[in-house]
């Protein structure tokens, strides 16, 4: 699966040699060992740089009560879409991930949202692909969370693309 084969790190820079799917595991072992609650939120942004398109994607863990931390997969592509193409692009690649490791969290009691970087204020260029995330997410099966809720993409995978 494309997903195993993908560069993760977290917030400082420091690069994992494993899928994401084992590192999901491995920090849910490590985290509810030490008596943490764990959430999961998964969610994507994307930066617009001349032709390229750099995404980012963050698999951030809230321990509750006790802060957080975050697996990032950054990517770059060559192309040139409309802006609801991109928010959809973002969401796809939240999609991907959280399908990746859903089985996972669903074994260790873990529960997850997928955070779309799309503003809900209909004013803003984003909110074109609303309904659209809206019904892919939760289609899946999802919980989904837009604008001014989705900090993993608004936040985390921001400071990274």
């Amino acid at each position: 699966m494309e997903t195993q084969q993908q560069i993760w790190q977290n917030m400082s820079g420091k690069i994992f040699q494993h899928s994401i799917t084992q590192l999901v595991e491995e920090a849910i072992i490590r985290e509810q060992a030490n008596g943490h609650r764990l959430k999961v939120c998964v969610g994507s942004d994307s930066h617009v740089y001349g032709d390229a398109i750099n995404y980012a994607t963050a698999v951030v863990f809230i321990r509750e009560g006790k802060g957080a931390f975050t697996f990032i997969r950054k990517e770059r592509e060559i192309q040139s879409i409309s802006i609801k193409e991109r928010m959809l692009n973002e969401v796809n690649k939240s999609v991907e991930i959280a399908y990746a490791i859903c089985s996972v969290l669903d074994a260790y009691g873990v529960e997850m949202e997928v955070h779309a970087d799309i503003n809900t204020d209909p004013d803003f260029k984003s909110n074109v692909a609303l309904k659209d995330a809206m019904g892919y997410i939760l289609g899946m099966g999802y919980v989904f969370k837009a604008k001014p809720f989705a900090f993993a993409s608004s936040n985390c995978a921001d400071m990274m693309v």
